[in-house]
C-alpha cells in the first residue's frame, strides 16, 4: 500500500497483533456488579478529595470525589447505591500496594442525577474548561492526564493542529478499535468540540491501515466536517504520541519540548467520544470499552463501570479454560502483571490479557550481548540500547544520563528484537529508579544543608544581635555614669561658689 504524505520513523517493530481474536463480537455491557471499589488515585496529579462518607446514598454520576486543584480529576459514582466502605484496596498496579477506595453496593435501580447538557457552543474557552474541570475525563489511550488540562492553551503559543491518535499500536488491544466502528460519530463530534476550544486551525486523524471497518467508519462520519483521516502504516509504536506526530507531519518533537510548544496537541479517540457524552448528554466518565482477551474462552470488549471487579470481565468473556492466575493490563509489550483478578476497572484498564504458555512462553535463558547492533536498528528514539545496557547493568549512571536513558519510552522494541533474550527495558527501568532516587536523595541532602547553614546563619546573626544590644546596653550605662559624674562635679563646684559667697559675706 502507498501512503501518502506520511513521514516514517526510525525503527519499530512488527509483533503478531492477535488482534482478530476480540473482534468478532460487538462492544457487550456488562450488568452492575454486587459491589463497585472505585479508587481515588485513577490520573495523574493530586489525589480527587472525598466527598462521601459510610452510609451515604449516592445517584449515578454524582461526585463522590471532586478533583483536588487543577491536575487532579473527579471521581463520580458509576450507578446508584449505598456507600459501604472507605479503605485500602488492592489497585491494579505493578507493585500491587493498596490504597484509599470508595466501596459502593449497588441498589439495581442505576438512577442518574438529573442531567445537565452543557451549551457549549455559548460559553468562552475559560467556561467549557471550568465545567470539563468537573467531567472526571483523563486521557483513556493510557496517558490519564487531565483533559482539561491539555484543552488550557499557552496564548504565546496557539495550538494550530488537533491530532486525533486512533493508531492502537499495541497486539491484543482493541478496544479503540471496536470504539471508532460503532461509535464514530461521537468520536468526530468530540474531535470537533474539542478543535474549537483550542482554536485549532486543523484535526487530522490517525490510523492504522490494519483497521479496515473502523477507517470507513470514520470517513462516513467526517464526510461533512474538514476532518482529514490519514492511514498510516502499522508499525509499532506508531500509537506513541510523537511518533503518531511524525508519521502524520513529520515533525519531531525535541527531547525537552511537548508537542504543545510547537502548536500540536494530541487526543485519544476514547478521550473526544467522553467530550462529547460530557457536554452533549451530561453524562461524566463513569465508565470505559475494555478489552478482555487472551487464552479465555470468548475474547471481547465490553463497555465496563468503574470500580468493576477483573473477575467480573473474566467470567462474561467466558472465564478461563486453563485456569491461568496470570493476567496482564495493558499490551504485551507495555503491560504488566497484574496482582490480583478482584482488582477493579480503573480509567487506565484498557486492555486486560490472560497468559497461556501458548500465548506467552517462558523467556528463554539470557544469553551474553554479541553487539549485533538489532536493538538500535528497532529503536524508535534513536537510541544506542546497546550502550545504555551496559551502563545500566555496570550502575555506570551518569554515562547512561549522557546516552540519553530519559528519552526511552520503554517501548520494548530492543527487547523483543534482541537474539539474546536479554530484558533490555528491565534494565533502563532500574537505572531510571536509580537516578531518581539518587537525585531525590541528593535533593534531600542539598534542603538539609540549606537548611543546616541557615540555622548557623540565624545562630550567628541572634549572637551577633545580642553583642550589639549588650554593647548598646553598656554604651547607654557608661553615658549615663558619666552624666551622672558631670551632674556631681556641677554640683560640687555650685555648692563651693555658694560656701565662698556666704565666707564673704560674713567678713
Amino acid at each position: 500500500m502507498q501512503f501518502k504524505n506520511i513521514f516514517k520513523f526510525h525503527g519499530g517493530v512488527h509483533p503478531n497483533g492477535n488482534k482478530s481474536l476480540s473482534t468478532s463480537l460487538p462492544i457487550g455491557r456488562l450488568p452492575i456488579p454486587k459491589k463497585l471499589v472505585l479508587p481515588l488515585r485513577q490520573h495523574v496529579g493530586r489525589v480527587a478529595k472525598l466527598k462521601v462518607k459510610p452510609g451515604d446514598q449516592v445517584l449515578k454520576g454524582q461526585i463522590i470525589a471532586e478533583a483536588d486543584g487543577n491536575v487532579s480529576a473527579s471521581i463520580h459514582a458509576p450507578t446508584s447505591g449505598k456507600v459501604l466502605k472507605i479503605s485500602e484496596e488492592i489497585l491494579p498496579h505493578p507493585s500491587g500496594l493498596p490504597d484509599f477506595c470508595i466501596t459502593i453496593e449497588p441498589d439495581f435501580k442505576d438512577t442518574w442525577i438529573e442531567k445537565k447538557p452543557i451549551s457549549w457552543k455559548k460559553l468562552d474557552r475559560t467556561e467549557l474548561i471550568e465545567a470539563l474541570s468537573q467531567s472526571g475525563i483523563v486521557g483513556l489511550g493510557g496517558a490519564v492526564f487531565p483533559t482539561h488540562m491539555k484543552l488550557r492553551i499557552n496564548q504565546s503559543q496557539p495550538i494550530n493542529t488537533l491530532v486525533i491518535n486512533a493508531a492502537e499500536c499495541e497486539p491484543f488491544i482493541t478496544c479503540d478499535d471496536m470504539l471508532m466502528r460503532e461509535r464514530a460519530d461521537e468520536i468526530i463530534q468530540g474531535a470537533l468540540i474539542a478543535q474549537t476550544i483550542l482554536g485549532a486551525k486543523e484535526c487530522v486523524v490517525g490510523i492504522e491501515n490494519n483497521k479496515i471497518e473502523a477507517c470507513e467508519a470514520l470517513k462516513k462520519a467526517a464526510q461533512k466536517t474538514a476532518i482529514e483521516i490519514k492511514v498510516v502504516p502499522t508499525v509499532y509504536p506508531s500509537g506513541d504520541a510523537k511518533r503518531l506526530i511524525y508519521l502524520l507531519m513529520g515533525i519531531e518533537v525535541p527531547k525537552e519540548k511537548r508537542s504543545m510548544d510547537l502548536g500540536i496537541q494530541v487526543f485519544n479517540v476514547a478521550t473526544v467520544a467522553a467530550i462529547y457524552r460530557y457536554l452533549e448528554l451530561g453524562e461524566p466518565s463513569i465508565s470505559r470499552v475494555v478489552t478482555i482477551t487472551g487464552a479465555v474462552k470468548a475474547p471481547q470488549n465490553y463497555e465496563a463501570l468503574f470500580g468493576t471487579p477483573l473477575s467480573e470481565l473474566i467470567i462474561a468473556a467466558g472465564g478461563s479454560p486453563n485456569k491461568t492466575k496470570k493476567f496482564i493490563m495493558g499490551g504485551p509489550m507495555m503491560g504488566f502483571d497484574l496482582p490480583s483478578i478482584h482488582v477493579p476497572v480503573t480509567k487506565a484498564m484498557n486492555c486486560v490479557i490472560e497468559s497461556s504458555p501458548e500465548l506467552f512462553p517462558a523467556p528463554k535463558p539470557v544469553m551474553p550481548c554479541i553487539r549485533c547492533a538489532r536493538c538500535a536498528d528497532a529503536c524508535p528514539v534513536n537510541l544506542q540500547p546497546q550502550e545504555l545496557y551496559w551502563f545500566s547493568k555496570s550502575s555506570q549512571l551518569e554515562k547512561a544520563k549522557d546516552y540519553n536513558l530519559f528519552d526511552c519510552i520503554e517501548c520494548g522494541c530492543c527487547t523483543y528484537v534482541c537474539p539474546s533474550n536479554i530484558p533490555l527495558v528491565q534494565f533502563y527501568r532500574y537505572a531510571k529508579s536509580e537516578i531518581i532516587a539518587q537525585e531525590k536523595s541528593k535533593e534531600a541532602a542539598n534542603t538539609a544543608r540549606e537548611r543546616n547553614e541557615f540555622r548557623l546563619a540565624r545562630i550567628e546573626r541572634e549572637k551577633k544581635e545580642r553583642a550589639e544590644r549588650h554593647a548598646q546596653k553598656a554604651l547607654g550605662a557608661n553615658e549615663k555614669q558619666a552624666d551622672d559624674e558631670k551632674k556631681s562635679t556641677i554640683a560640687a563646684a555650685m555648692e563651693r561658689v555658694k560656701q565662698n559667697q556666704q565666707e564673704n559675706i560674713k567678713t
